[in-house]
């Protein structure tokens, strides 16, 4: 009895080192990261907890096909727009991520589609400073080929704009 249970643990012990060697392996690397320096530091938090009715900091944005449900990649943009371009009626989701001051909210945030210089759609955006981070990712449709921009717009003012080709 001793002998087949010390054979069964043996058994279970590598399946579990093998088991977490392969999840090891599946694990996404962390690579170094940019130290940032103590003012930029201090200039961000002061405007996360000092800067509220300043509005928001679009920090970054992607076109996706993409974004992921669950795991280490939860709210990000896991696949983005190819530069080739992609087909009408793609389903597209303007990614973006913003730093707000804390317990503030915007909602003058738009996206906006235009077909050439034809406007097809624009789209408002609401915004939670619930966190260092807000990230929104808001759905649009490119649904005939051709030259199309999409923008994100804060007001009048252009926040980032994406050119993309519909097949």
């Amino acid at each position: 009895m001793k002998n087949g249970l010390t054979k069964l643990m043996l058994c279970a012990a590598m399946a579990v080192g093998g088991n977490a060697r392969a999840q090891e392996a599946e694990a996404p690397a962390h690579e170094p990261q940019k130290v940032p320096d103590a003012e930029g530091i201090k200039d961000t938090w002061n405007y996360f907890y000092k800067g509220q009715g300043q509005g928001p900091v679009l920090v970054d944005a992607k076109l996706c096909t993409e974004v992921g449900k669950e795991g280490a990649n939860k709210f990000e943009c896991t696949v983005e727009v190819p530069a080739e371009g992609i087909k009408a009626n793609t389903q597209v989701m303007v990614w973006q991520a913003y730093l707000l001051p804390q317990g503030d909210s915007a909602e003058d945030v738009m996206i906006q589609t235009k077909q050439g210089s034809v406007v097809r759609e624009t789209k408002d955006v609401k915004l939670k400073g619930e966190g260092w981070r807000t990230r929104q990712w808001t759905g649009v449709r490119l649904g005939k080929s051709g030259e199309w921009t999409v923008s994100i717009l804060r007001g009048d003012k252009v926040l980032k704009t994406f050119n993309v080709k519909v097949l």
